[in-house]
This record gives C-alpha cells, structure tokens and sequence, in this order.
C-alpha cells in the first residue's frame, strides 16, 4: 500500500507541483522586466499561480481587450507589461490545455514586430505546444525557425526541447550532441540524462546508452523527481538487460531503485525473475514475497502470485507451492467479483460522480483515497488507469467541463441578480430625476447668465486696457452723484440761471468727483482684474459641479437603462454554451 501511495503521489502531486512550478515560473517570466505596475495584470498571475488557469484567463482576456480598445494605449499601466502580458495568456491557455488557442497567441507574437528574443522565445513556446500535442514534425518544422539570440531564461530550456524533438523524429545523433551539451544543467539533471540514454540506445549505440543510463542510476539528489528519474534509469536497464540475457548485470541495477519508490514494484518483479533466471529461487522468494504484499491492484504484483508458488516448487517445497496457487486463485477470484462490480457501478454513472467530489480534489491523494470509500467500488479497480497520463488529462478535461458547467450555472444566477438590481435602481430613480431635470434646467439657464455678463466684463476691462474708462469704474455713490449733478446742471439750465457763484460751486463739485474718478483709476482697474480672476475660480469651480452633476445624471440613467439586450444575448450564449 505505502508503494502504491508513492507511485500515485508521485503522478499526481507531481502534476500538481508541475502545475504550481509552472505558475511560479509565468509569473517569475511575467514580472521579468521589474515592478508590477498593473494591478490586473497582477491578479491574472495571482489566480495562474494558485492553478485557477480559466480566471487567469478570462482576467487576462479582458484586460487585453479593453487595452487594445485605447487610443493611447502607452497611456495604460498594462504597457510596460505588454509583451509578458501576451505570452503569459498564451501560457495560461497551454496549462489551462487550450492548445489551438495557445498556438494562435503565441504565432500572433511571432508573426508580430518585437525584438528578435521576443521572436525566438514565442517560437519556442509554439514548438513546445505542437510536442505536448504529440505532432513532433510540426514541433521540428517551428523551432528549425529559431535563429539568433536566445533569451537566457531558455538557454537550456531549449535545446533540451530540441533534442526531445529530435528524438521523436529519428534524429538521434543530433539529439545526442546537444543533450551532451546540457547535462551538467542543474535544473536539467537526470532529465537530460536520461533521454540521452535512450537516444544512444536508439542510435543503436548499446554500449555507450548502458554507461549512460549507470551513470543517471546514481545521479545523488534529494529532489523527488531527481530520485524517480534514477530509479527509471535503473528500471530500464535492468530488464534491458534482463531481456538480452544477462540477469547477474541486471539484478545489480534493479537492486539500485529503492523500496518506496514510484517504480519499486516492476523492480521487485524484476529482481526476483533476475535471481530465478540464475537458478537462485530461493533468493527470488525474497523480493517476491515482499512484493506479494503489496495492493494486488497492481500488475506486478498479481504476477508474483504465481511466481512465489512458483519458485517454492523449483525448491521442491510442494506443499507450501499448492497452498500459494491456492490463495493465488482465491486472491483472483476476490478481484474478478471487484472487477464486474466496478464494471456495473461504473455502467450506472457512479465512476464520474466519484472522482468530481469537490473534498476529494483538495487532497493531494485523493485518487487513493477514492478506492477507501465504501460507496465507490468503481474506483478500487482503476487506480492504475487512473494514474496513467492519458487518463488524467482527461480527467483534467472533465474537471474543467464540471467547473465551467457550474460557472454557467452561476453566471445565470448572476444575470437574475444583476436582473433584479437594475429593478430596483429603475423604481429608485425614475420618481425623482424629472423633479431634478426641472430644477437642473432652471440652474443650467441662470449659470449661462452668468457666465455671459462674465465674459461681458471680460471683453469690457480687456478693452479699457487700449481706450481707458474711468467713469466705467465709478462707484455707485460716486454715479449717484454725477447723476444729481447733471439734474442740477438741467434744472438751472432750465431756470435760466446765470449765478456764477451758484454754477462755479456745481462745476467745482462735478470736478471733485471727477477727478477723484480719475486719480483712482489704476487702482480701481488693479482691483477688478483681481475681482474677474477671482470670479474666474468660482466659475471654473461652478463648472466642475456642473459637470459632475451630468455625468451623474447620465450614470443614474444608465445604470438601470439600455441592459434588456445585452443581458438577453448573454443570456443565449450561456444557454448555447
């Protein structure tokens, strides 16, 4: 059982801490260039970084849009991060398994004007879709189109993919000279080993692919992967060797994969069939038996039911042969009813139900621990297909279809709110703006009075600067003065009045007030141009709250009118989705 946990969790949490490097590796990419300086570009890494691919996405999406939709884009913080933006929803949409998607955004880049790393780093990526996609000649056809500088956080990235591409396409001796190149690559260790282990094998190199592979077989590393990659290395060549007839030299490398590993099983079955191919059945029983008790789920182990009992009669214990292929047959009786009533649970639709159970997802193990409950004896039989690549990206797939499914459902849900909302905004709003469309006419009527006797005074003082005025700045005193004045001039006009002592006290008093006009003029026109600029700061002031209320009134207009059509067609494309 503790074998069984290791293998699964070495599938499926390394899928998971794939999945978390990968993020971690986007936004360490992303944010390349410095500071984050957009907060939505921001959020997108945040949800890709936590595996929420399809938020990541649709965020992402959004903001490009929206981005592109400027007129000045360079204005938008999501400038500085344009370049990273655009391959990091590429990359999203890859994790996320939206390869046709991924593709068209990354060619979209390299068909793009951008700088020649920029180019090459999108033709690497592209390469890498079409070899996750299992098309290795359009993977081959794309990155031969790399040339020039490489960025640096691909220098080793790249070849690396290169060489697995040649490998798929017969190109061995290729794949060999770069893979040599790398393998001392930290990052790259026992991976690039490995592979080039078997492309020396397929090169028909023998010799050279066994040292190889000894060599990965006791590469040092505290890394998990590291140490699976190790253990594969000495699995291969193990029955490599095995096969070709040379079971002392393969029992030495089965030896080397160790107990609790993801490959420990077939290295038991291995180590024990190395040892009976020698005629030392009794040191075969000693790995068998150790594997006999492990979960019978297993291929190997169902095999080495039969080869214990089998290497107790090469040892002429009969009795203790009879009483293993007993068990051995009762053991694969009990399996048959698991299998059939697997097979009749799954048939009735239990298998899907099980495995998109929300608080078995939050469990790195939770495939294991599916087999534990007794309600669902269609997954005890299915951990090993379920553990495969295959299965388990389309798992992944259903998964996604089962959250998108919710994610409509909510999305409904979310229009009838959005639906409601509006209601209510409508029966906030409709009684109370004509009441402040009247009041606002009113204002709007009087505020273009006032600005008209502005500008008004504006044109007047502007002039006087030319053709000065004094009398223009009077004060109301000194007017209702010269009016007395020139009524009194009238009347003794009138009156005939010709005392010089009378007309020479009027004139002497016009004078006065004349001149006092006159000597204050600069100061008077001084205090004007002061009381305009002044006039000027509340106009301007007025104009602001003008303007704030218009928009107000057009925000509250709209934000219950105009969404019948756009909420019917979202309406349609959640119903069609």
């Amino acid at each position: 059982m503790r074998s069984l946990l290791v293998v699964l969790f070495f599938v499926l949490a390394t899928g998971n801490g794939v999945t978390a490097f990968a993020a971690e590796k986007i936004s360490r990419e992303a944010l390349s260039s410095g500071e984050l300086k957009d907060l939505y570009f921001g959020e997108a890494l945040f949800y890709a970084y936590q595996g929420e691919y399809f938020e990541a996405i649709s965020r992402l999406d959004t903001e490009l849009i929206q981005y592109y939709g400027l007129d000045e884009p360079d204005l938008n913080s999501l400038y500085y991060h344009i370049d990273n933006a655009e391959f990091s929803v590429g990359d999203f949409e890859l994790y996320y398994r939206m390869h046709d998607r991924a593709g068209r955004a990354i060619k979209a880049v390299i068909e793009g004007n951008v700088e020649e790393k920029v180019r090459n780093e999108a033709i690497y990526r592209l390469a890498k879709i079409y070899y996750q996609k299992q098309q290795p000649l359009n993977a081959l056809h794309t990155i031969e189109k790399l040339a020039g500088e490489t960025p640096e956080k691909i220098q080793y990235e790249e070849p690396f993919l290169r060489a697995q591409i040649y490998i798929e396409t017969g190109k061995f001796s290729d794949a060999i000279n770069l893979l040599k190149n790398i393998e001392k690559e930290e990052s790259l260790q026992g991976y690039s080993g490995y592979n080039l282990g078997v492309a020396m094998f397929q090169s028909g190199n023998e010799q050279d692919g066994i040292l190889q592979l000894d060599k990965v077989g006791q590469i040092k590393s505290s890394d998990e992967r590291v140490q699976a990659m190790r253990d594969k290395a000495n699995l291969v060549l193990g029955f490599r060797l095995l096969e070709a007839g040379q079971p002392a030299k393969a029992k030495q490398y089965l030896q080397r994969v160790r107990l609790a590993g993801p490959f420990s099983n077939k290295a038991l079955l291995g180590t024990g069939w190395a040892a009976a191919a020698n005629g030392e059945y009794d040191r075969a029983l000693v790995p068998w038996t150790m594997l006999a008790k492990r979960n019978i789920t297993d291929r190997s182990v169902q095999e080495v039911l039969l080869g214990v009992p089998y290497a107790y009669g090469k040892l002429d214990i009969y009795g203790k042969a009879a009483i293993l292929y007993g068990q051995a047959l009762e053991s694969y009786s009990n399996e048959i009813e698991r299998l059939d009533a697997s097979i009749a649970s799954i048939r009735q639709g239990k298998f899907l139900k099980a495995v998109i159970r929300e608080e078995l997802k939050k469990d790195k193990l939770w495939l294991v621990h599916l087999r534990e409950l007794p309600e669902t004896p269609e997954t005890y039989y299915l951990t090993e297909m379920m553990a495969s690549h295959d299965f388990q990206e389309s798992l992944k797939n259903y998964f996604d279809l089962a959250e998108l499914e919710k994610k409509l459902e909510e999305w409904g849900r979310y229009l009838g709110a959005y639906e409601e909302v509006i209601k209510i905004r409508g029966a906030y709003y409709e009684p109370l703006l004509p009441e402040i469309e009247t009041q606002f006419r009113a204002l709007d009527s009087k505020m273009k009075l006032r600005i008209e006797q502005r500008d008004k005074l504006d044109k007047r003082l502007k002039k006087m600067l030319i053709s000065p005025r004094p009398d223009f700045l009077a004060t109301a005193d000194e007017r209702i003065i010269l009016q007395r004045i020139a009524e009194l001039e009238s009347k003794l006009k009138e009156q005939g009045v010709v005392d010089e002592k009378t007309l020479h006290r009027v004139a002497r008093l016009k004078g006065v007030t004349t001149w006092n006009i006159n000597i204050e003029y600069h100061d008077r026109f001084t205090q004007a141009v002061e009381h305009l600029a002044e006039l000027d700061e509340h106009v301007e002031r007025l104009k602001e709250i003008y303007n704030s209320f218009v928009r107000t009134r057009q925000a509250a207009t709209q934000s219950y009118k105009g969404y019948e059509k756009g909420l019917t067609r979202l309406r349609i494309k959640i119903r069609d989705a």
